[in-house]
């Protein structure tokens, strides 16, 4: 209901509509949960995460670039893949594999800062990039299925709580508030621009 809002439901692997104009653009757009059992996983939405996060983000850096928009992509700490270092820094390039089940989305986000940081180093586009860790809070979707989400269904089914392996690997849990004030940060913050920052907690929890 708020005169200032619009809401237009696009596929931004397809260009941008010419009558769009933005000063400031957050491009969050991709499957993210990595649950073979839920329907909107990177593993049931494989090609459509690859696209989204490769052709989308090719679509919204050339729109950012004709608009002189400013744009923050949200990449993934999935782009370190199976990390031999922990905490991992802006700078550590990861473990990966190109052609792992993750790869689908792991290697799409990696493609995607390829691009930002393309057009940021030789298009003087005003980007950055965030790195975001497990964010969890209010509206959490149930499809999601992820750590948080399925403790959360279990527990409020009174059902027994599904944990994988031993439970003593760790995740970075950060609130989504939290995560929110970080991309605010990262976006409206002078001399952002070209960098690459991790956003969630410092603090590791076991599962």
């Amino acid at each position: 209901d708020n005169p200032h809002f619009t809401f237009i439901h696009h596929n931004v692997t397809e260009p941008l509509p010419d009558t769009l104009h933005a000063e400031f653009i957050f491009h969050l757009a991709s499957p993210a949960s990595p649950n073979h059992h839920s329907k909107i996983s990177y593993h049931a939405l494989p090609m459509e995460t690859m696209l989204v996060n490769t052709t989308g983000t090719l679509n919204v850096l050339k729109f950012a670039q004709e608009h002189k928009s400013k744009l923050l992509f949200t990449s993934t700490s999935e782009v370190y893949g199976d990390p031999l270092e922990h905490p991992q820094k802006e700078t550590y390039r990861g473990n990966v594999s190109t052609i792992g089940p993750r790869s689908v989305y792991d290697e799409a986000k990696r493609f995607g800062e390829t691009l930002v940081s393309y057009f940021w180093r030789e298009k003087n586009l005003d980007a950055r990039i965030a790195r975001i860790f497990n964010t969890y809070g209010p509206r959490l979707s149930q499809a999601d299925m992820r750590m948080i989400s399925i403790f959360i269904n279990e527990a409020l089914a009174n059902k027994p709580i599904t944990i994988f392996g031993d439970g003593k690997q760790t995740r970075s849990l950060c609130y989504v508030s939290d995560t929110v004030e970080g991309l605010i940060r990262l976006m409206f913050r002078d001399h952002t621009e070209g960098q690459v920052v991790n956003i969630g907690s410092p603090v590791e929890h076991t599962v």
